[in-house]
C-alpha cells in the first residue's frame, strides 16, 4: 500500500455520493485517505473479517465469488472509478462475501469501519445513499445471475435431447439383436442334447433371463424417452386396482421370499377403479414394487396400500402407496431420485440384480413413474425420515391419480 495524495477526495466522493451536502462529504474526506496499490493486490477475500471500505479513485478490480470447488470461482463484476467496494461486510458485521482483487494500477479512498459507522449514524442521506447505491448493484448482479441460468437452462435441455436421442437410438439398436439372441436361445433349447444335458440346460435358463433382462432395460429406456420426448400418450379404459394390486404382489412373491421380506397388500374396501392406461399404470406399480424391495434389507415388509382420496382440485381420486422398511432417503433427495438417471450413493458399489440389495439399474424407474403420474393428471411424492442404514426407516411412496385422467388438447 501506498499512500497518494494527487486526487481531490471531496470530487471523488461526490462522484460516489449524489445528493450529500458539502459539510457531509468534506467530513468524509477528513477521516478517508487516499491509498495505492499494484495489480493482481487483494483488497478483500472472501470469508475474512476485515474493516475497510473503499471508494475507486482510478483503475479497476475484479469481485469473483468462490461457487464450489468443482465450479471454481464465478466473477461477478469489474469495478471501476466512483464504485463502492466493501461496504456490505461492513454494514453486516460480517465476513467479506467476495474477493476483490486489482486488474491495474489501483488507487481507492480508504475508510475504517469505526469512522465508517460514526458517519453512517450522523448522516441517514449517507445511509441512504449507499443503500441506494448497493441495492442498484444487486439488481444487476441479479439480472446477470438470471440471464447465465437461463443460457446454462438452454444448454442442459439442449444436453437433455441430445442424452435422450441417444438412449433412443442405442434402445432401437440393442432391441434387434436381442430379439434375435432370444430367438436363437428358444431354438436351442429345442434341441435333444439340450434337453437331455442338465449343465447345457442351466446355461440356456441363464442366457434366456439374461436376455430378458436386457429386453426390460430397453423397454425402460424407451419408456424413458416417450416421457422425456412428452410423447407419452394414454389409452384410457377401466382399470380394477384391487385386482392388479393382487396380481402384481403375486408376481413378486418368489423375489421377496428369496430375500425373505415379507409382502403385505392392504386395500380400501372402497378404493374405486379408475379410468387410465393400465399398461402404463402397471409399469408404474412395478417401479416402485422394485424400488422398495431393492432399498429393503432381508428379513424386511413392504407395504402395498390403496385408498379412495380427494384430490388438490376437488376432484376424486385414488391414492396407491408403497411403504418399506429399508435404508430410507434423506429430504435434499426426494425430489431428484424422481429425475431420469439420478442415484443415490455411489453407482460403483451398487450391486447387481433387478430386486437384490442396493441393486443397481439405470435409474429411469422413478422417472417413468412421475411420467404416468403427470399424463393421467396425478402426481407422486416420497416421505421418508432420512437415510440410516442402522435403524432402517424405510421410505413411502405416494401415487395419486383422478378417476377421470385429463381429456387431451385437440
Amino acid at each position: 500500500m501506498t499512500e497518494t495524495q494527487n486526487f481531490d477526495k471531496t470530487s471523488l466522493l461526490r462522484l460516489a455520493f449524489k445528493g450529500l451536502t458539502e459539510d457531509e462529504l468534506q467530513e468524509m474526506a477528513t477521516v478517508s485517505q487516499l491509498c495505492s496499490y499494484p495489480p493482481e493486490h487483494i483488497l478483500c477475500r472472501e470469508g475474512a473479517y476485515e474493516d475497510i471500505f473503499y471508494i475507486i479513485a482510478d483503475g479497476s478490480a475484479v469481485i469473483s465469488k468462490n461457487i464450489s470447488e468443482e465450479d471454481g470461482e464465478r466473477i461477478l463484476r469489474i469495478a471501476g472509478k466512483g464504485d463502492l467496494v466493501g461496504e456490505m461486510a461492513l454494514i453486516q458485521n460480517a465476513p467479506r462475501s467476495a474477493t476483490v482483487r486489482t486488474l491495474t494500477d489501483f488507487t481507492a479512498l480508504e475508510m475504517g469501519k469505526k469512522d465508517f459507522e460514526t458517519l453512517l449514524s450522523r448522516s441517514p442521506s449517507m445511509a441512504l445513499n449507499i443503500i441506494r447505491t448497493t441495492l442498484d448493484r444487486m439488481l444487476s448482479n441479479d439480472q446477470l445471475a438470471i440471464q447465465e441460468l437461463q443460457n446454462t437452462n438452454k444448454v442442459l435441455r439442449q444436453l437433455d435431447r441430445n442424452k435422450l436421442e441417444f438412449i433412443q437410438v442405442a434402445a432401437h439398436e440393442l432391441r434387434t439383436p436381442l430379439t434375435v439372441l432370444k430367438g436363437y436361445v428358444n431354438l436351442l433349447s429345442t434341441f435333444p442334447a439340450i434337453k437331455e444335458t442338465p449343465a447345457l440346460g442351466q446355461v440356456m435358463d441363464g442366457i434366456t433371463k439374461g436376455a430378458d433382462r436386457m429386453h426390460e432395460v430397453v423397454n425402460t429406456m424407451l419408456d424413458a424417452t416417450r416421457i422425456g420426448n412428452e410423447t407419452l400418450k394414454i389409452s384410457a379404459v377401466p382399470v380394477p386396482l384391487k385386482r392388479i394390486f393382487i396380481e402384481l404382489s403375486g408376481d413378486f412373491v418368489k423375489a421377496a421370499a428369496e430375500r425373505n421380506i415379507e409382502l403385505i397388500v392392504e386395500q380400501d374396501p372402497n378404493t374405486p377403479s379408475i379410468n387410465a392406461d393400465p399398461s402404463l399404470i402397471q409399469k408404474a406399480l412395478v417401479h416402485l414394487m422394485v424400488n422398495a424391495i431393492k432399498y429393503t434389507p432381508d428379513g424386511g415388509k413392504v407395504i402395498f396400500r390403496s385408498r379412495p382420496v380427494t384430490l388438490e382440485n376437488n376432484a376424486q381420486g385414488v391414492e396407491l402407496s408403497v411403504t418399506d422398511t429399508g435404508i430410507g432417503l434423506d429430504a435434499e433427495h426426494h425430489e431428484l431420485v424422481f429425475e431420469k438417471f439420478y442415484q443415490v450413493g455411489d453407482v460403483a458399489i451398487h450391486s447387481s440384480g433387478k430386486t437384490s440389495f442396493k441393486g443397481g439399474g439405470p435409474g429411469l424407474g422413478l422417472a417413468i413413474v412421475r411420467g404416468v403420474a403427470r399424463a393421467h393428471g396425478g402426481k407422486v411424492w416420497v416421505e421418508s425420515s432420512g437415510h440410516d442404514e442402522v435403524n432402517f426407516p424405510g421410505c413411502t411412496f405416494y401415487l395419486q391419480l383422478p378417476i377421470d385422467p385429463p381429456k387431451p388438447l385437440a
